[in-house]
């Protein structure tokens, strides 16, 4: 393609969106409450999953040992638990360092005067937490069949609860996010037809005088593209204006709720959500040109 039919392909492109201005904002519109929807769902979504995942960070899998297994031994178990890829992190907890950490809390600073011996003697273990819960059962049945191991204790409810709530999340939002973009696409679809019926005169000089197939067409498909390329950085503008603003909110309104619950930053949301919107954008708009500009342009 030569330098000045590239310019003109994109020139016409923007020309196209002017003369049919009506039916352009109404896709631009369209597109911009599509996609501000699922940024908005989006941002709930990875915030929703943040907390789940950090809940599962907190669920641990517990593992005491035989009488008569040594520290060296059970550190040497700890090693193998560590090494294990669905083990994010883990803790050897001491009999001692249990009580000593236990007792003043609960019994008083006075409390080695009123036990003489560590009712915790024992119970070492190792505290152990997953990368993810889904892995938990074949973690626990490779602990249950070390010759050290007495007892595992898991939370197994916890663990279901949060593969099923993850499993939920992600159903739904394929569901939403193929409605948001059917929708779009549709909208495209209407905005290029009316386009090729308005320009349906010249297009057929055009194609009389020899001009390709890719010539006619290109513009439509430019006009897609940044049809779609608008609708997506609007929605982003009010989004992060949006999300700022709530965050603000709920950090002046309910204290207590941020330390519960620890909300992702800004940056972190839209540093995935910028360029997945912008592609959305422009690949909606590019799809649904190439699609109705091949269905109707025959000339």
């Amino acid at each position: 393609m030569r330098i000045s039919t590239f310019f003109y392909t994109i020139k016409q492109g923007f020309v196209n969106i002017f003369r049919n201005k009506w039916f352009s904002l109404a896709s631009v519109a369209t597109i911009s409450a599509c996609l501000f929807l699922f940024g908005i769902f989006y941002a709930v979504i990875v915030n929703f999953q943040h907390i789940v995942q950090t809940a599962e960070e907190g669920v641990s899998v517990t593992v005491f040992f035989n009488e008569g297994v040594t520290e060296e031994e059970m550190l040497k178990v700890g090693e193998q638990i560590l090494a294990r890829n669905e083990v994010a992190d883990a803790e050897f907890i001491s009999a001692d360092q249990a009580w000593a950490e236990w007792a003043p809390e609960n019994i008083g600073e006075d409390y080695q005067e009123i036990y003489a011996e560590n009712p915790l003697e024992g119970s070492d273990n190792w505290q152990i937490y997953m990368k993810d819960v889904e892995m938990q059962a074949d973690l626990v049945v490779w602990l249950e069949s070390l010759p050290q191991v007495r007892e595992v204790k898991r939370s197994e409810m916890a663990a279901t609860t949060l593969t099923g709530v993850n499993a939920i999340i992600a159903y739904v939002s394929m569901g939403i996010i193929a409605i948001l973009l059917a929708v779009s696409v549709f909208l495209i679809s209407n905005t290029v037809v009316i386009g090729i019926s308005v320009r349906k005169t010249e297009i057929e000089i055009m194609k009389y005088v020899g001009a390709t197939d890719f010539f006619v067409r290109s513009p439509f498909v430019i006009e897609g593209i940044l049809i779609g390329l608008i609708g997506s950085a609007l929605p982003l503008a009010a989004i992060y204006v949006l999300y700022n603003k709530a965050l603000e909110y709920v950090a002046l309104e309910f204290p207590a709720l941020t330390d519960i619950l620890a909300f992702l930053p800004v940056a972190t949301v839209f540093e995935t959500l910028v360029p997945v919107s912008l592609i959305l954008g422009a690949g909606i708009g590019f799809f649904g040109s190439v699609t109705t500009v091949r269905k109707h342009l025959r000339v």
